[in-house]
């Protein structure tokens, strides 16, 4: 049996407002508005994680690692490290896990023989697309709660946020 980690509280109502513990002219400043938004953006991000299949025992690192070879297709072992922001030792220890699970492949590089390229399998893309869907689901019903107002603002957020995230 699958078991799927579900945030507390499913309600479909939605929650009342808190106010913010930051006065609106804090929000001015750059470093106002950074301390509002930071624990909200870290929240949403905790509460999408725990939308993960527990029965999979895959841990946060092996998911990230496998999503960035589905976003970008194979890679060395060297640039999949990079793109992650570990040291090349990790990211070894977690390809192995990921092989062993038959998540992913490694081949040796036809340019450098050295140097080994990752791929994702087709179980490996099923679950990450499974758990996007898991997350996507959720997500829309929590949208689905706002009014239309609320949801242009945060349409015009996701630009916004993407521009933040490449800075």
């Amino acid at each position: 049996m699958t078991t799927t980690r579900t945030p507390a509280a499913t309600s479909t109502r939605a929650p009342e407002l808190r106010p913010l513990a930051v006065k609106a002219e804090d929000l001015r400043s750059n470093a106002g508005l950074a301390n509002a938004l930071r624990p909200s953006v870290m929240r949403l991000a905790r509460r999408l994680r725990q939308m993960r299949d527990d029965s999979l025992d895959l841990n946060s690192n092996q998911l990230s690692a496998m999503a960035v070879l589905l976003n970008h297709g194979d890679l060395p072992m060297g640039e999949l490290a990079g793109l992650e922001k570990v040291q090349p030792p990790s990211m070894t220890r977690i390809v192995n896990g990921l092989e062993e699970r038959g998540l992913v492949t490694r081949q040796p590089d036809p340019h450098d023989r050295r140097s080994a390229r990752v791929s994702l399998t087709e179980p490996g893309r099923q679950i990450l697309l499974a758990n996007r869907r898991r997350r996507d689901e959720w997500l829309a019903v929590r949208l689905a709660e706002l009014d239309p107002a609320e949801r242009d603002v945060l349409r015009q957020c996701v630009r916004i946020l993407e521009k933040v995230n490449h800075a």
